[in-house]
């Protein structure tokens, strides 16, 4: 059950970085405002992973959380940059 919880939320946050990497230039902030709703889902599931494994995961949990806090942060920030680009 542990693996399978960060296995997932790791899956998604690589799922995000690597659709980063390859993506086109957005040009609508609606896109960047769906991948923002993934993260937060993420951030909400990684909440869960870590309480139900009793916040044991030698770390990488918390590391994983700040990360996808991290995240979330940059995307806000660039859905504002997108809005006012426009």
């Amino acid at each position: 059950m542990k693996k399978a919880s960060a296995g997932a939320v790791l899956s998604v946050f690589l799922s995000f970085v690597a659709g980063i990497a390859v993506a086109d230039r957005v040009h609508d902030w609606h896109d960047l405002e769906d991948v923002h709703n993934h993260v937060l889902e993420a951030i909400h599931e990684m909440e869960n992973a870590r309480a139900a494994n009793h916040y044991d995961m030698a770390g990488h949990g918390a590391k994983a959380e700040e990360d996808l806090r991290r995240a979330e942060h940059e995307l806000h920030d660039a859905i504002d940059a997108a809005r006012m680009a426009r």
